[in-house]
């Protein structure tokens, strides 16, 4: 089958043959992320296919949200969307085929018509139910306006889940692409994007049943900037919306998302007065109304008033904005956040601790993010990076005290990946261990043990051989397929060598290095675990258990061991905890309410931590078997999160640290973006926080590692 190709940006180049298997037949339209083309599949289905425009396919960014959308898209049942049936989000021009929706789009049945009541009421509900399944989902659609609404004969349909379109917009950002529609952003996606939760998509519904009613948003001006100022401020015109759901729509762009209803609330609000027949295309065209004179003067009058009395604020906000502009203090942030925000060099926190930013990865670089590690007590930060062996920097003042150079490692796998999980080409993070500095390059295929004051090379040992490399306190494993090699941390000198192990074994030990390790080996058909504790004094097995399912280790403690559970769909999907100790190996078993993509897991205590593709943050606790709490981040890459029991920290692909209070599952702050200033926008690899002694330490694509006070993360 001829392969999907882009030679440029001419019609010809937008405009391919094939996506995969299927061939393309015709346009059925582009936008500022691709074009979707009309396909048949080999059994006769009637498929939609959206292909990526030549110019993002070479952008890893665009490639990671197009994958989020495929995701996303995939999570959602098809009665409320358009099924996927096929993507391949790694090909040279990526793409994805849905089930093709015969119908208008809403915008387009607008611009004919607006609805009247009984046909807005089943629309909403409609989009109140889909709404409903598609947060049940886990999935926030950040994007309902009426041109992802497909009206076909059995309801609405809603499309386009997690793409930015740069073209759809005026609005630009320093570091990242619109998301979002101003007319129909919720005001927490203008203030505080990195909030952004279900209930922004319940304001979006709002803002587009004024819309289908109306012909127009509740909030409306041609320019982006005096909609965000509107949607943030003022209260929405409700002028020509039927007067029984006024109230409704009030409450559905409310500003406080706690004072939204629910999708369900709204479904059953607007069904409750909605015929229970069938959709039927033809309804979606109403007769023309006739204007009622007794109505229309006095409702002319008030819209008049209403905009004298907005025509001098805008021009006073349009004066603003562009003085804003000029004196560059107007801030257009990633997410499409737009405030008044005056740029600082640094980050004054309490206790007299100044936070710090400084440079370590080195310029001409793609990935330029560095990774670091801390010993207990807080004394020292060690750190490595594309070209960097290992530095060792001052944790009060960010003060480079030695730094190792070195011809530095590729990038490794995807956004999202746990730095310890796999073994790959790109730079690991230090590790404290038997009095000294052990850094891994294994591209060099080489493991250094450093004098941790002078950076000196005190003993090496080649690791070409060995697939991966684990410490356990003062002991490291030299991990091979089904043989391990124990050597002295201090010394290097070998202690042990044993049979264990297999394809697709993990090891891991407890964070203090005492106790048994543990190595999980999934079975080939994926139907259990095999998981053995060694003794790392000796090598000798200590104990085996077989668990159910593909299971991964995520963290070990002196009571516990903590793996994730994943699905035929590699979705992680349960979390499970093993008892070590003799007598009281139980297992428990705690599904998740829905599935994760990518996750990544740390405890405190009893609970489980987990972050995912997509910024999905969740809190389960093993002990109770319930799931706490989950936060949609709206931040398309977060790393493993860190913290301690009050407080959780992950980093985001964009350099930005997030804080999330552990209790309540509130995100309580975040620092600045901080981007590299090439074609590569954000990291393709994500290493957790360090957190110790009261204080954060972040790394970011633009080669930086940065401090903040852990203590007060609102000021951050």
């Amino acid at each position: 089958m001829p392969p999907l190709r882009s030679t440029g940006q001419s019609p010809e180049a937008e405009h391919p043959e094939y996506a995969g298997q299927y061939r393309l037949e015709s346009c059925l339209g582009t936008g500022g992320m691709g074009v979707v083309h009309l396909a048949t599949s080999d059994s006769g289905l009637r498929l939609a296919v959206k292909v990526i425009h030549g110019e993002h396919a070479s952008d890893p960014e665009f490639r990671a949200r197009f994958r989020q959308e495929i995701a996303a898209a995939r999570k959602v049942s098809g009665a409320f969307t358009a099924s996927v049936v096929d993507a391949d989000p790694q090909a040279g021009r990526p793409w994805m085929a849905t089930l093709f929706i015969d119908g208008p789009t809403l915008a387009e049945q607008v611009k004919r018509n607006p609805l009247n009541g009984m046909e807005l009421r089943r629309i909403g509900a409609g989009l109140a139910e889909a709404l409903r399944d598609i947060h049940r989902a886990g999935v926030v659609h950040r994007d309902l306006k009426p041109s992802n609404v497909l009206l076909a004969s059995d309801g609405p349909k809603v499309i386009d889940f997690g793409i930015s379109r740069p073209s759809d917009s005026d609005l630009r950002t320093e570091t990242g692409k619109l998301i979002g529609t101003p007319p129909f952003m919720a005001p927490e996606q203008f203030q505080r994007p990195r909030e952004v939760g279900p209930a922004a998509d319940v304001f979006a519904l709002g803002a587009v049943l004024v819309h289908a009613a109306t012909g127009r948003g509740p909030f409306d001006s041609d320019s982006p900037y005096i909609v965000a100022y509107q949607v943030v401020h003022d209260e929405p015109d409700l002028a020509g919306v039927p007067e029984d759901l006024v109230p409704l729509l009030r409450r559905c762009l409310a500003k406080d998302p706690d004072e939204r209803p629910t999708p369900h609330e709204v479904m059953v609000a607007l069904r409750s007065s909605t015929p229970s027949s069938g959709y039927d295309t033809q309804a979606y065209i109403p007769a023309p109304r006739t204007p009622d004179p007794s109505e229309d003067a006095p409702e002319a009058d008030r819209r008049r008033s209403v905009w004298q009395r907005h025509r001098l604020r805008w021009a006073a906000a349009g004066a603003a904005v562009v003085a804003l502009v000029v004196t560059g203090v107007l801030v257009v942030r990633a997410q499409d956040e737009v405030e008044v925000s005056a740029s600082q060099d640094s980050v004054v926190v309490s206790r007299g601790f100044t936070g710090w930013d400084v440079l370590l990865g080195k310029a001409g670089r793609e990935d330029k993010t560095p990774v670091c590690t801390a010993p207990s007590d807080g004394s020292a930060l060690y750190c490595a990076a594309p070209g960097v062996t290992a530095a060792r920097l001052d944790p009060q003042r960010g003060t480079t005290l030695w730094s190792k150079a070195g011809a530095g490692t590729e990038s490794g796998p995807g956004p999202g990946a746990d730095p310890s999980a796999r073994e790959d080409g790109r730079v690991k993070a230090p590790v404290f261990a038997g009095g000294l500095v052990h850094v891994v390059t294994p591209n060099a295929g080489l493991l250094e043990a450093l004098d941790p004051a002078s950076g000196a090379v005190r003993w090496s040992v080649k690791t070409s051989a060995y697939s991966a490399v684990r410490h356990a306190g003062d002991t490291v494993l030299l991990v091979g397929t089904g043989t391990v090699r124990a050597l002295d941390a201090a010394t290097g000198a070998r202690r042990w060598e044993e049979r264990h192990g297999g394809v697709g074994t993990q090891w891991i030990s407890t964070p203090h290095g005492r106790g048994p390790v543990f190595a999980a080996t999934p079975s080939g058909d994926g139907a259990s675990t095999s998981v053995i504790a060694v003794d790392p004094t000796d090598g000798k097995q200590l104990w085996q258990e077989r668990l159910t399912g593909t299971l991964t280790p995520v963290s070990a403690t002196d009571d516990a061991l903590h793996l994730l559970s994943t699905n035929a769909d590699d979705y992680t999907d349960a979390v499970v905890r093993l008892g070590t100790k003799p007598g009281a190996r139980k297992v428990r078993r705690v599904a998740l309410d829905v599935p994760v993509d990518q996750a990544q897991a740390a405890v405190v205590g009893e609970v489980v931590r987990l972050s995912g593709s997509g910024g999905a943050l969740l809190a389960i606790d093993v002990e109770a078997g319930a799931q706490l709490w989950r936060l949609e981040t709206s931040v398309t890459h977060l790393s493993r999160p860190a913290g301690d029991a009050r407080t959780m920290y992950v980093a985001a692909g964009d350099g930005r640290l997030l804080a999330v209070d552990a209790v309540a599952g509130r995100l309580i702050g975040q620092t600045e973006p901080r981007m590299n200033d090439g074609r590569y926008t954000f990291s393709s690899v994500l290493y957790e926080p360090v957190v110790t002694s009261g204080r954060v330490f972040g790394t970011a694509p633009n080669g930086s590692v940065f401090a903040v006070d852990a203590k007060d993360p609102r000021r951050w």
